[in-house]
């Protein structure tokens, strides 16, 4: 029984091999072919792929040498197309030459039958000089003869009658000349002065050398003169500022000529009866915080100045010294203001003439900055602020401009030249400045002292305060031509020797009268 499961067993075994075997040989047989099948079509696949590569790049092959030809054909055409446009354009070329040549060859002759002329009338030219000559002569030695004169002598006479025509011809011409620029210059002046003092209205204040100091009731004056007067002392010596407490109800007066001192002693009186306690020390500590305040208001007004101005890069001592310009008057105009308004004059003025308004500015506002130091320097103000604007280098435009706005110096520059003018329109305009009747009355009698010390001057007059001088000539003793240049003269001697604001208007008059009586 178990040898027969053992045979069973095993005969399976083989039958399940055998069939394994049947399988794999089919299964690898199968694939066999279909790889065979599979090589078979791809070399196909390969071979119409070459047949069709070889058959297309026959083709290109064929179209690249068309291409080429027909490139090669056009350009041959195009070569033989500009030969020919060359070669028509050298054949036109040579025919211009040739037509050139024969037109300069007929001009060549028309020249020389030109030339031949010119030589034969130069001929005929020197015959006719040389009998005008001979003529000349005669006439000269017949003219010589007649007038008992020689040629040289003569040529003097007449030169001299020459002279004195021309030189009255050239009066009477200077004098058109000048009255009409002289119209022209005033009328275009008068609107461009117009024109900048509409736009600029500076307020001045008038300093004077005394200043009020109102108190809250009259026990602060004991308080402030202190035990046997030690207060007031003390002050006075601090300051160097008089206080005067008089009868005045409530109010104690500080005078001083210098104005920052005054402002010094205000500030600490001020600040001692605000603190109420007044003593020496006290009023010592209050004066030093006044002065401090001062400088401070100093440099303050110097800044503003430049801001309002619109004048920048200026050094930081010559912006406080134009803040010292606000305690600095002149004629009871303060001079700080005055330099302000001169600075709007000139740019103004500027801006119409075509000037760089912004100079003009710096040299207007800088112009009166001598004034700052004048009493600590010897000197006149122009000169010294212009030494002042050349150590803290400012350019020489400026520079020359602060010198010569008095006349000091020659003006180099236009703007120094509206700085004079704007200075002028500054201090003449009404309200600005205040004159003393005595230096009123000097000015007009030396103003007609000039003018009548002049050979001729019948009477002279010293009208509108001063701003115009009538003279009125004798007319057998002075041509016109005399009165144009008596009143130059005039000009420059009152300018030299005068100082005054505004301009002077000199008016010489010359009148003929013819008097007769019926009888």
């Amino acid at each position: 029984m178990n040898n027969t499961k053992g045979l069973l067993i095993f005969i399976v075994v083989c039958a399940i091999l055998i069939v394994i075997s049947v399988v794999g040989f089919v299964v690898v047989y199968t694939r066999k072919n279909k790889s065979q099948a599979n090589i078979s079509e791809a070399e196909k696949e390969a071979k119409k792929i070459l047949d069709d590569s070889a058959k297309e790049a026959e083709t290109r092959k064929k179209e690249a040498i068309l291409e080429a030809k027909e490139e090669v054909h056009r350009l041959r055409t195009d070569l033989e197309k500009e030969s020919r446009e060359r070669r028509n354009e050298v054949q036109r070329l040579e025919r211009r030459n040739i037509q050139r040549e024969e037109s300069l060859d007929k001009k060549g002759d028309v020249l020389e039958r030109k030339e031949e002329n010119l030589n034969k009338k130069q001929q005929e030219i020197e015959t006719v000089e040389t009998s005008v000559q001979d003529l000349y002569t005669k006439q000269r030695g017949e003219l010589e003869r007649l007038s008992g004169l020689t040629s040289d002598e003569a040529k003097q006479v007449l030169l001299e009658e020459i002279k004195k025509e021309i030189k009255h011809d050239a009066a009477i011409m200077i004098k058109e000349i000048e009255t009409k620029a002289k119209e022209e210059a005033d009328k275009r002046a008068r609107e461009i002065i117009t024109y900048a003092i509409q736009r600029c209205a500076a307020d001045h204040v008038a300093e004077t050398t005394v200043h009020v100091v109102s108190l809250p009731n009259d026990e602060m004056k004991g308080r402030i003169i202190g035990r046997e007067g030690r207060n007031i002392r003390t002050l006075e010596t601090l300051t160097g500022v008089d206080l005067i407490i008089d009868d005045t109800p409530e109010a104690v007066i500080l005078s001083a000529f210098d104005p920052i001192r005054r402002e010094v002693a205000r500030i600490a009186l001020e600040k001692l009866i605000v603190d109420g306690r007044i003593h020496p020390a006290r009023i010592e500590e209050m004066v030093e915080k006044a002065k401090k305040e001062v400088d401070s208001d100093i440099r303050e007004e110097g800044e503003q100045a430049t801001f309002e101005t619109g004048v920048h890069g200026l050094h930081s001592e010559i912006i406080r010294l134009l803040g010292r310009l606000k305690y600095r008057t002149s004629y009871g105009q303060n001079v700080l203001k005055h330099s302000i308004e001169v600075s709007y004059l000139a740019g103004l003025m500027a801006s119409e003439l075509g000037i760089d308004p912004t100079l003009a500015k710096r040299c207007g506002l800088l112009h009166d900055i001598g004034k700052a130091v004048d009493h600590e320097v010897e000197g006149p103000h122009a000169l010294i602020g212009s030494e002042i604007a050349k150590k803290h280098h400012e350019s020489p435009i400026v520079v020359n401009a602060i010198a010569a706005h008095h006349g000091d110096v020659e003006l180099q520059s236009l703007e120094a030249i509206l700085v004079q003018a704007a200075d002028a329109i500054s201090a003449a305009r009404p309200g600005a400045r205040r004159e003393t009747l005595e230096a009123y009355i000097k000015r007009l009698e030396k103003l007609e002292e000039i003018a009548n010390s002049y050979e001729g001057v019948e009477k002279s007059y010293a009208i509108q305060a001063g701003r115009e001088v009538r003279i009125m000539i004798k007319p057998d003793v002075i041509d016109d031509a005399g009165a144009v240049e008596m009143a130059r003269n005039l000009v420059k001697r009152i300018e030299n020797e005068l100082e005054y604001p505004g301009q002077i208007k000199v008016n010489v008059i010359r009148e003929t009268r013819a008097i007769d009586y019926a009888k």
